[in-house]
């Protein structure tokens, strides 16, 4: 049974939990502004002692994402807790790639996560030896069949995506994300290296997690759900997200029935 929290708030359940895994775009932000609710939030959880990680799907490097709060507003003491997609894949392309050559898809913007080996990256997708996926190309970001085609006979190389959702929302404008491209190359016998929400990955290198009674927030059932309920956290749905009109439609239970998820609470906004 789903609770909602609109009344109460999550001040009714913080005093339960260790660990807050939240995520940003679409809970703390919506691409363009921050969320007052859920500002005073982080605050709250400040106040309480609380441990809390900004988590993002973001493409980038934490600095990256960092430096996109602060000019937001964001204040410090709250971007220091943010860990991203970007910072968990660089430090496995460091490890294990750092020599190789790759072929990157994703827009100009996202360049600085591979500023270190970006002499390795090649601009003809046939002497590439894997595939580096952040995002779509801003002149191609919109049809899927595009990156079927570049695609189609390079399924024998690995590919990194350090973004697994497939849509966001800006502001009112929904957009196609890293996942959207890897799912094609997946269909199409590929294999993928998926960095971020839902795999564990992200949440183990950003924080010492263990043994602490955690909660995840997000708005994705998808990322932030699926990853909650594979690392038997509690989660919390912000319903006014991705999957707003969903839920609108068709309830909290049949929507999250449908993408195979738990919802242990929902939340229009994130309040405290």
């Amino acid at each position: 049974m789903t609770k909602n929290l609109d009344s109460d708030g999550l001040s009714s359940i913080a005093h339960n939990y260790d660990l807050f895994y939240i995520d940003l775009w679409g809970v703390v932000h919506n691409g363009i502004k921050l969320h007052e609710g859920a500002i005073n939030t982080l605050k709250e959880l400040k106040k309480n002692n609380k441990d809390f990680v900004l988590l993002t799907n973001a493409p980038r490097p934490n600095e990256t994402v960092k430096n996109f709060l602060e000019k937001m507003g964001m204040e410090e003491q709250f971007r220091n807790h943010v860990f991203t997609s970007g910072e968990a894949a660089l430090n496995y392309l460091k490890k294990s790639y750092l020599s190789k050559k790759f072929f990157h898809i994703g827009p100009p913007r996202d360049f600085d996560l591979f500023n270190h080996f970006k002499k390795n990256k090649t601009s003809d997708i046939s002497e590439s030896e894997y595939l580096l996926c952040t995002g779509l190309f801003d002149n191609h970001n919109k049809d899927l069949n595009y990156y079927k085609n570049i695609l189609e006979t390079h399924t024998h190389k690995e590919m990194i995506c350090t973004n697994p959702d497939l849509i966001v929302d800006r502001g009112d404008v929904r957009e196609l994300c890293a996942g959207s491209v890897a799912m094609v190359f997946e269909k199409m016998g590929g294999s993928v290296v998926y960095f971020g929400k839902p795999y564990s990955e992200v949440y183990n290198q950003s924080i010492d997690n263990l043994k602490k009674k955690t909660l995840a927030i997000g708005d994705n059932l998808n990322t932030d759900i699926k990853g909650a309920n594979l690392l038997n956290y509690d989660s919390l749905l912000i319903s006014n997200g991705i999957h707003k009109l969903e839920i609108f439609n068709k309830g909290i239970s049949e929507v999250s029935k449908e993408y195979e998820t738990v919802v242990n609470y929902t939340q229009s906004d994130l309040k405290w």
